[in-house]
């Protein structure tokens, strides 16, 4: 009797699995190809973070298919008319191998309060704080608060050729000119 019962259970977990891989499989392909028909690498990468205080918050997107991650205020800061300040996140960050972090403006601070972000590369094998430099282009101070979401962070790949020295560069129409020679 425990012989044949274990086999029906078995045999209705083998269907149960069946159905579930016919059901959820066609899903999973769609799923897949209308990913890479959006541009969206197939293969599910990770990148990991660690909260180095309380105030930290977790990186998130505000929509399925955003390129950045919003990036949080840990502290309250001031950034005074047409200055700067530095803004922790008190975020440390692993991204994958063949990749970088780059810390991008949020387009509504950018357009609503002149906040502009300070260029941030994160390489692959930093490990150290995140933090933000901000930009205050108007003519008042700009008050952030622990928690705001001051700016995002775009996962890209990247290509790390070797440096090779050469004598002569191989010519192109374009040539040498640069700062507006093709065109305002």
């Amino acid at each position: 009797l425990y012989i044949t019962s274990t086999s029906i259970f078995f045999h209705k977990l083998e269907t149960l699995v069946t159905l579930l891989l016919q059901f959820l499989l066609p899903k999973l392909l769609y799923f897949k190809k209308k990913m890479a028909a959006n541009g969206i690498a197939s293969v599910a990468l990770f990148f990991r973070v660690k909260k180095l205080s309380d105030n930290a918050v977790l990186p998130s997107r505000g929509s399925p298919l955003s390129a950045g991650y919003d990036l949080s205020s840990a502290t309250e800061t001031k950034v005074p008319a047409r200055g700067k300040a530095f803004v922790p996140t008190d975020l440390s960050i692993a991204v994958p191998e063949g990749t970088y972090a780059r810390i991008a403006p949020r387009s509504g601070l950018t357009w609503k309060h002149s906040i502009d972000v300070g260029a941030g590369v994160i390489d692959a094998d930093y490990r150290g704080p995140v933090g933000v430099i901000l930009f205050n282009h108007s003519d008042i101070d700009f008050e952030v608060k622990s928690g705001d979401r001051i700016a995002q962070l775009i996962i890209e790949k990247i290509i790390v050729p070797e440096v090779e020295e050469v004598d002569d560069l191989d010519s192109t129409v374009r040539g040498s000119g640069g700062f507006g020679s093709t065109g305002v």
